[in-house]
């Protein structure tokens, strides 16, 4: 059995039944609307996110959850795809998944405006139901995401990014909405808990760990879909690279800042950069920090009760620093 269908198998019934409102929850009267989030939800990827939802929520539940847990999956859901039909129009990147993108297909103004109405479909979802206490959640995730990516804007233009800003970018930007999903979970079934915060921390460890695995990807080894070496022609200063910056020569350091500065849209310099960043030990040293974020996380999960639940979850931490894509 696949991975995903592994982890997938204790909430079956509650996906399935989650992707019928998750559509429902995208209706809208404009025909052309329609058509945009038609052609969004027939091209959705793994659902991690929802699935974090679901399995925090009936792990602390003895495996029931409620329409909170639904809505909260919905709004996660909402929000992340509005992030992504965004984050296409910032990158001016007209693939996602495999397929065109929004803005390839429909042009940046439909494509912002898009995002805009899915991301008030997501605020209207628990405003309309009294879910503040789940909208508190997911709106600190939408100011850390911004946060975390003009963060990262202002370190490339001047690339002088320590590792523990690198962790803040990180947290930010991809952890905080794996976090929110966990804590949201939790929230939709034990308000006012412990396990909110736990969860929350839980979801930051795992996002923490899979976007190190995202950024490994750059140095090769993989197919997933972007080219190698993308984030240094984008002078994204990734751990790897950071950990060989600040473990080399003042004369090495001044040639890859040069590099990745000045040189990153020469192909043959971006290969010579990847190849002294894995000689000096930049992979091995994210592998092990990336594999720490792991333990951590596994760790959380350790406090509670064997359960088809948290089994799942463990898998889904295994499977975040495993995946080949």
């Amino acid at each position: 059995m696949k991975i995903v269908s592994q982890i997938k198998e204790p909430i079956e019934k509650e996906m399935e039944l989650f992707e019928a409102k998750f559509r429902d929850s995208m209706s809208s009267k404009v025909a052309l609307l329609n058509r945009i989030t038609y052609y969004i939800v027939n091209r959705k990827g793994k659902q991690m996110r929802p699935m974090f939802v679901f399995l925090a929520a009936k792990l602390l539940n003895d495996g029931v959850v409620n329409e909170r847990t639904y809505r909260g999956a919905a709004v996660i859901e909402l929000i992340h795809t509005a992030t992504l039909v965004h984050d296409d129009v910032v990158d001016e990147s007209y693939k996602r998944r495999g397929f065109f993108s929004i803005n390839a297909l429909w042009k940046n103004k439909i494509a912002v405006l898009v995002g805009d109405y899915l991301l008030s479909k997501g605020l209207l979802l628990s405003i309309d139901n009294s879910d503040f206490d789940l909208l508190r959640i997911i709106s600190v995730a939408v100011r850390e995401m911004s946060e975390g990516e003009l963060l990262q804007i202002e370190k490339a233009r001047r690339l002088d990014i320590t590792e523990s800003v690198y962790y803040d970018i990180i947290r930010q930007k991809t952890a905080t909405l794996i976090a929110a999903c966990c804590s949201l979970g939790a929230c939709s079934v034990r308000p006012d808990s412990e396990h909110v915060e736990t969860f929350r921390k839980f979801g930051e460890f795992c996002g923490m760990a899979f976007q190190i695995k995202d950024d490994l990807f750059d140095y090769g080894g993989y197919k997933i879909g972007k080219p190698t070496g993308i984030d240094i022609k984008e002078q994204k200063m990734t751990l790897p690279l950071i950990y060989v910056l600040n473990n080399c020569s003042a004369e090495e350091k001044k040639w890859l800042i040069n590099s990745v500065k000045n040189h990153n849209k020469n192909k043959k310099r971006v290969k010579e950069v990847i190849a002294f960043v894995k000689e000096r030990g930049g992979l091995e040293y994210a592998v092990t920090k990336m594999l720490a974020f792991k333990e951590e996380a596994l760790f959380l999960l350790s406090a509670y009760p064997e359960s088809d639940y948290k089994n799942s979850l463990e898998l889904m931490v295994n499977y975040v620093v495993d995946r080949k894509k």
